[in-house]
């Protein structure tokens, strides 16, 4: 028996606070959208590398105020663009755990916590 990857799928409200976020400071990508027709609500996928993300306006796909965990292998060059980025509402900090790794959480702005971490599992 085999599994594939977790593609977490996160509630947004506002397309445009969305891409700002995602788009302009986190610097992922977005590969494809879907609106079932013109003034629908919004999905659509955003990557950067090998994290994917669904993004979602549809009531009952999924609940504000989700967490997650991202795995990089270079936290701290990431952190440092996000400075330069300097976002107006997001200021995220390196956070040295108790077992080692580095850890920066930031809050999208719908109540999403995504933490990027270098706590790289086998």
């Amino acid at each position: 028996m085999s599994f594939g990857k977790t593609t977490p799928i996160l509630r947004i409200f506002d397309e445009a606070k969305a891409r700002e976020f995602y788009l302009d400071f986190l610097g992922f990508q977005v590969d494809w959208e879907h609106r079932f027709a013109e003034g629908m609500p919004l999905y659509m996928q955003v990557s950067k590398d090998d994290c994917v993300l669904h993004l979602s306006e549809h009531y009952g796909d999924c609940s504000p105020g989700a967490a997650l965990r991202i795995e990089s292998d270079e936290l701290e060059a990431f952190h440092q663009q996000l400075h330069i980025a300097d976002y107006m509402y997001a200021k995220p900090s390196l956070e040295v755990m108790p077992w080692g790794s580095q850890d920066m959480t930031i809050t999208d702005p719908f109540g999403n916590r995504l933490t990027f971490t270098n706590a790289i599992s086998t």
